[in-house]
Protein backbone atom coordinates (compact mmCIF):
# COMPACT_ATOMS: atom_id res chain seq x y z
CA UNK A 1 0.00 0.00 0.00
CA UNK A 2 1.38 3.70 -0.80
CA UNK A 3 0.30 6.93 1.36
CA UNK A 4 0.55 9.43 -0.51
CA UNK A 5 0.20 13.16 0.84
CA UNK A 6 0.24 15.50 -1.86
CA UNK A 7 -2.66 16.06 -4.90
CA UNK A 8 0.03 16.03 -7.18
CA UNK A 9 1.36 12.70 -6.17
CA UNK A 10 -1.82 10.96 -6.02
CA UNK A 11 -2.50 12.37 -9.56
CA UNK A 12 0.50 11.06 -11.33
CA UNK A 13 -0.04 7.64 -9.32
CA UNK A 14 -3.60 6.99 -10.63
CA UNK A 15 -2.96 8.38 -14.17
CA UNK A 16 -1.04 5.09 -14.65
CA UNK A 17 -4.10 2.88 -13.25
CA UNK A 18 -6.71 5.00 -15.90
CA UNK A 19 -4.13 4.73 -18.97
CA UNK A 20 -4.24 1.03 -18.26
CA UNK A 21 -8.16 1.03 -18.25
CA UNK A 22 -8.13 0.21 -14.45
CA UNK A 23 -11.00 0.92 -12.75
CA UNK A 24 -10.54 3.05 -9.17
CA UNK A 25 -12.78 2.39 -6.27
CA UNK A 26 -12.60 5.31 -3.46
CA UNK A 27 -13.76 5.43 0.18
CA UNK A 28 -13.02 9.25 1.94
CA UNK A 29 -12.75 9.32 5.54
CA UNK A 30 -11.97 10.88 8.79
CA UNK A 31 -9.99 8.24 9.84
CA UNK A 32 -10.04 6.19 13.20
CA UNK A 33 -11.26 3.11 11.10
CA UNK A 34 -13.82 1.03 12.56
CA UNK A 35 -15.55 -2.20 10.97
CA UNK A 36 -18.05 -0.10 9.12
CA UNK A 37 -15.19 1.93 7.08
CA UNK A 38 -13.37 -1.85 6.26
CA UNK A 39 -16.54 -2.91 4.86
CA UNK A 40 -16.62 -0.43 2.71
CA UNK A 41 -13.08 -0.63 1.50
CA UNK A 42 -13.97 -4.51 1.33
CA UNK A 43 -16.85 -3.60 -0.90
CA UNK A 44 -14.04 -1.03 -3.23
CA UNK A 45 -11.93 -4.35 -2.97
CA UNK A 46 -14.53 -6.96 -4.25
CA UNK A 47 -15.99 -3.90 -7.52
CA UNK A 48 -12.77 -2.54 -8.66
CA UNK A 49 -8.93 -2.69 -9.61
CA UNK A 50 -7.73 -0.29 -7.92
CA UNK A 51 -8.82 0.67 -4.05
CA UNK A 52 -8.09 4.40 -2.90
CA UNK A 53 -8.89 5.68 0.57
CA UNK A 54 -8.76 9.40 1.77
CA UNK A 55 -8.18 9.96 6.16
CA UNK A 56 -8.58 14.06 6.34
CA UNK A 57 -10.41 15.32 8.90
CA UNK A 58 -11.87 18.11 7.73
CA UNK A 59 -12.04 21.16 9.25
CA UNK A 60 -14.81 23.31 6.92
CA UNK A 61 -17.47 20.71 8.28
CA UNK A 62 -17.23 21.33 11.74
CA UNK A 63 -19.01 24.08 13.48
CA UNK A 64 -18.07 26.73 16.61
CA UNK A 65 -17.52 24.14 19.47
CA UNK A 66 -17.55 20.97 18.14
CA UNK A 67 -14.81 18.21 18.33
CA UNK A 68 -12.56 19.23 15.54
CA UNK A 69 -9.85 19.47 17.93
CA UNK A 70 -10.50 15.76 20.03
CA UNK A 71 -12.02 14.52 17.16
CA UNK A 72 -9.90 10.99 17.24
CA UNK A 73 -6.61 10.15 15.46
CA UNK A 74 -4.43 7.20 15.31
CA UNK A 75 -2.88 7.25 11.80
CA UNK A 76 -0.74 4.39 12.64
CA UNK A 77 -3.18 2.13 13.23
CA UNK A 78 -5.42 3.47 10.57
CA UNK A 79 -3.20 2.35 7.99
CA UNK A 80 -2.37 -0.82 9.15
CA UNK A 81 -5.92 -1.46 9.35
CA UNK A 82 -6.39 -0.29 5.78
CA UNK A 83 -3.64 -2.74 4.73
CA UNK A 84 -5.19 -5.33 5.56
CA UNK A 85 -7.98 -5.01 3.80
CA UNK A 86 -6.26 -4.73 0.45
CA UNK A 87 -6.36 -0.72 -0.05
CA UNK A 88 -3.76 0.70 -2.63
CA UNK A 89 -3.32 3.96 -2.22
CA UNK A 90 -4.20 5.81 1.46
CA UNK A 91 -4.40 9.47 0.38
CA UNK A 92 -3.26 11.43 3.63
CA UNK A 93 -2.75 15.36 3.29
CA UNK A 94 -2.39 18.27 5.63
CA UNK A 95 -5.14 20.61 6.06
CA UNK A 96 -2.64 22.98 3.68
CA UNK A 97 -2.90 20.69 0.90
CA UNK A 98 -6.81 20.98 0.90
CA UNK A 99 -7.23 24.28 1.82
CA UNK A 100 -4.21 26.17 0.78
CA UNK A 101 -3.65 30.08 2.13
CA UNK A 102 -6.08 32.07 -0.10
CA UNK A 103 -8.68 29.52 -0.43
CA UNK A 104 -12.16 30.46 -0.94
CA UNK A 105 -14.40 28.25 -3.10
CA UNK A 106 -16.92 25.75 -1.62
CA UNK A 107 -19.68 23.60 -2.90
CA UNK A 108 -23.25 23.71 -1.07
CA UNK A 109 -26.38 22.28 -2.17
CA UNK A 110 -29.39 23.87 -0.80
CA UNK A 111 -33.19 22.95 0.07
CA UNK A 112 -34.52 20.72 1.85
CA UNK A 113 -32.35 18.17 1.67
CA UNK A 114 -29.33 19.92 3.63
CA UNK A 115 -31.93 22.39 5.91
CA UNK A 116 -33.22 19.87 7.65
CA UNK A 117 -32.16 16.79 10.19
CA UNK A 118 -28.02 17.28 10.63
CA UNK A 119 -28.23 20.61 8.38
CA UNK A 120 -31.30 22.02 11.08
CA UNK A 121 -28.46 21.59 14.14
CA UNK A 122 -25.44 21.70 12.38
CA UNK A 123 -25.45 24.91 9.64
CA UNK A 124 -22.36 24.98 7.00
CA UNK A 125 -21.84 20.68 8.18
CA UNK A 126 -22.92 20.07 4.66
CA UNK A 127 -21.27 22.63 2.68
CA UNK A 128 -18.22 21.52 3.84
CA UNK A 129 -18.98 17.95 3.34
CA UNK A 130 -19.97 18.51 -0.42
CA UNK A 131 -16.90 21.15 -0.45
CA UNK A 132 -14.07 18.42 0.54
CA UNK A 133 -16.36 15.49 -1.30
CA UNK A 134 -16.36 17.37 -4.35
CA UNK A 135 -12.24 17.94 -4.70
CA UNK A 136 -11.26 14.75 -3.53
CA UNK A 137 -13.50 13.50 -6.39
CA UNK A 138 -11.92 15.94 -9.29
CA UNK A 139 -8.18 14.69 -7.16
CA UNK A 140 -8.78 10.61 -7.22
CA UNK A 141 -11.13 10.55 -10.44
CA UNK A 142 -13.14 7.02 -8.91
CA UNK A 143 -15.21 5.18 -10.86
CA UNK A 144 -17.35 4.22 -7.60
CA UNK A 145 -17.18 5.97 -3.99
CA UNK A 146 -18.16 3.94 -1.34
CA UNK A 147 -20.50 5.72 1.80
CA UNK A 148 -22.16 4.49 4.41
CA UNK A 149 -25.69 4.21 5.08
CA UNK A 150 -25.12 5.67 8.59
CA UNK A 151 -24.69 9.05 7.71
CA UNK A 152 -27.95 8.64 5.65
CA UNK A 153 -28.48 12.33 4.66
CA UNK A 154 -24.57 12.93 4.04
CA UNK A 155 -25.66 10.06 1.66
CA UNK A 156 -28.53 11.88 -0.03
CA UNK A 157 -26.49 15.01 -0.26
CA UNK A 158 -23.72 13.37 -2.25
CA UNK A 159 -26.11 11.81 -4.41
CA UNK A 160 -28.04 14.71 -5.08
CA UNK A 161 -24.41 16.96 -5.91
CA UNK A 162 -23.37 14.28 -8.48
CA UNK A 163 -26.09 14.58 -10.25
CA UNK A 164 -26.55 18.19 -10.47
CA UNK A 165 -22.90 18.84 -10.95
CA UNK A 166 -22.41 15.93 -14.01
CA UNK A 167 -19.60 13.92 -11.65
CA UNK A 168 -19.10 10.53 -13.86
CA UNK A 169 -18.70 8.50 -10.49
CA UNK A 170 -21.34 5.76 -9.53
CA UNK A 171 -22.06 6.03 -5.41
CA UNK A 172 -22.40 2.95 -3.57
CA UNK A 173 -24.06 3.15 -0.14
CA UNK A 174 -23.49 0.37 2.01
CA UNK A 175 -25.35 -0.89 4.97
CA UNK A 176 -24.73 0.30 8.67
CA UNK A 177 -22.47 -1.86 11.03
CA UNK A 178 -23.41 -2.59 14.26
CA UNK A 179 -22.05 -3.60 17.35
CA UNK A 180 -23.57 -7.28 18.86
CA UNK A 181 -25.98 -5.42 20.62
CA UNK A 182 -26.93 -3.01 17.96
CA UNK A 183 -24.88 -0.31 18.23
CA UNK A 184 -24.30 1.72 15.07
CA UNK A 185 -20.60 1.58 15.07
CA UNK A 186 -19.14 4.94 15.07
CA UNK A 187 -15.46 7.13 15.37
CA UNK A 188 -17.57 9.20 18.07
CA UNK A 189 -18.50 5.82 19.95
CA UNK A 190 -15.16 6.56 22.00
CA UNK A 191 -16.70 9.36 23.48
CA UNK A 192 -19.31 7.69 25.54
CA UNK A 193 -18.66 6.46 29.39
CA UNK A 194 -19.60 3.21 30.55
CA UNK A 195 -23.36 3.97 31.51
CA UNK A 196 -23.61 6.03 28.37
CA UNK A 197 -22.39 2.66 26.11
CA UNK A 198 -25.21 1.38 27.82
CA UNK A 199 -27.54 3.56 27.22
CA UNK A 200 -26.92 4.29 23.95
CA UNK A 201 -28.75 0.98 22.57
CA UNK A 202 -31.82 2.87 23.26
CA UNK A 203 -31.12 4.49 19.46
CA UNK A 204 -31.46 0.87 17.54
CA UNK A 205 -34.02 -0.02 19.67
CA UNK A 206 -36.25 2.23 19.17
CA UNK A 207 -35.75 2.38 15.45
CA UNK A 208 -35.74 -1.76 15.50
CA UNK A 209 -39.51 -1.57 16.70
CA UNK A 210 -40.90 1.15 14.79
CA UNK A 211 -40.13 -1.02 11.96
CA UNK A 212 -42.06 -3.39 12.90
CA UNK A 213 -44.90 -1.57 13.69
CA UNK A 214 -45.18 -0.33 10.28
CA UNK A 215 -44.33 -4.03 9.27
CA UNK A 216 -47.24 -4.63 11.50
CA UNK A 217 -49.57 -2.35 9.96
CA UNK A 218 -48.93 1.02 10.97
CA UNK A 219 -48.67 4.30 8.40
CA UNK A 220 -49.34 7.02 10.63
CA UNK A 221 -45.70 8.95 10.65
CA UNK A 222 -46.76 11.18 13.99
CA UNK A 223 -47.70 8.20 15.83
CA UNK A 224 -44.58 5.93 15.32
CA UNK A 225 -42.32 9.34 15.85
CA UNK A 226 -44.00 9.58 19.28
CA UNK A 227 -43.53 6.44 20.43
CA UNK A 228 -39.55 6.65 19.74
CA UNK A 229 -39.24 9.77 21.52
CA UNK A 230 -40.91 8.22 24.26
CA UNK A 231 -38.51 5.10 24.02
CA UNK A 232 -35.57 7.29 23.71
CA UNK A 233 -36.67 9.42 26.45
CA UNK A 234 -36.46 6.28 28.97
CA UNK A 235 -32.72 6.70 28.86
CA UNK A 236 -31.55 9.14 31.33
CA UNK A 237 -29.00 10.54 30.06
CA UNK A 238 -30.54 10.94 26.12
CA UNK A 239 -31.07 14.30 24.89
CA UNK A 240 -32.96 14.43 21.40
CA UNK A 241 -31.49 16.30 18.66
CA UNK A 242 -33.73 15.91 15.90
CA UNK A 243 -36.14 11.98 15.27
CA UNK A 244 -37.79 12.82 11.62
CA UNK A 245 -39.40 10.31 9.25
CA UNK A 246 -38.92 11.58 5.90
CA UNK A 247 -38.92 10.06 2.02
CA UNK A 248 -35.11 8.53 1.68
CA UNK A 249 -34.42 10.96 -1.58
CA UNK A 250 -35.68 14.17 -0.81
CA UNK A 251 -35.19 14.19 3.17
CA UNK A 252 -38.88 16.02 3.37
CA UNK A 253 -41.00 14.76 5.74
CA UNK A 254 -43.96 12.87 5.38
CA UNK A 255 -47.46 11.83 6.78
CA UNK A 256 -48.31 8.70 5.89
CA UNK A 257 -45.48 5.47 6.09
CA UNK A 258 -44.80 5.09 2.54
CA UNK A 259 -42.64 4.54 -0.53
CA UNK A 260 -39.13 4.76 0.22
CA UNK A 261 -39.07 5.83 3.66
CA UNK A 262 -35.90 6.97 6.31
CA UNK A 263 -36.49 7.08 9.73
CA UNK A 264 -33.47 9.44 11.17
CA UNK A 265 -32.41 10.02 14.69
CA UNK A 266 -29.58 12.36 15.99
CA UNK A 267 -29.73 12.01 20.11
CA UNK A 268 -27.25 13.05 22.97
CA UNK A 269 -25.78 10.06 24.87
CA UNK A 270 -24.23 12.09 27.71
CA UNK A 271 -21.95 14.77 25.84
CA UNK A 272 -21.63 12.79 22.95
CA UNK A 273 -24.01 13.30 19.66
CA UNK A 274 -24.30 10.15 18.20
CA UNK A 275 -26.49 9.31 14.35
CA UNK A 276 -28.48 6.54 13.01
CA UNK A 277 -30.95 5.62 11.05
CA UNK A 278 -33.00 2.65 9.30
CA UNK A 279 -34.68 2.65 5.87
CA UNK A 280 -37.03 0.71 4.48
CA UNK A 281 -39.56 0.21 1.37
CA UNK A 282 -42.95 0.10 2.57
Amino acid sequence: MKILHTIADVRDELKKARTAHKTIGFVPTMGYLHQGHLSLMERARQENDVVVISIFVNPTQFGQGEDLDSYPRDFERDSQLAETVGVDLLFAPPAQEMYPEGYTTYVEAEGSITGLLCGRSRPGHFKGVTTIVSKLFNIVMPDRAYFGQKDAQQVAVIQQMVRDLDFDIDIIPCPIIREEDGLALSSRNTYLTPQGRKEAVVLSQSLFRAKEMIESGEEDASKIRAFIIENIRSAKEADIDYIEIVNARTLQKIEKVQGDVLIALAVKIGKTRLIDNIRMEV
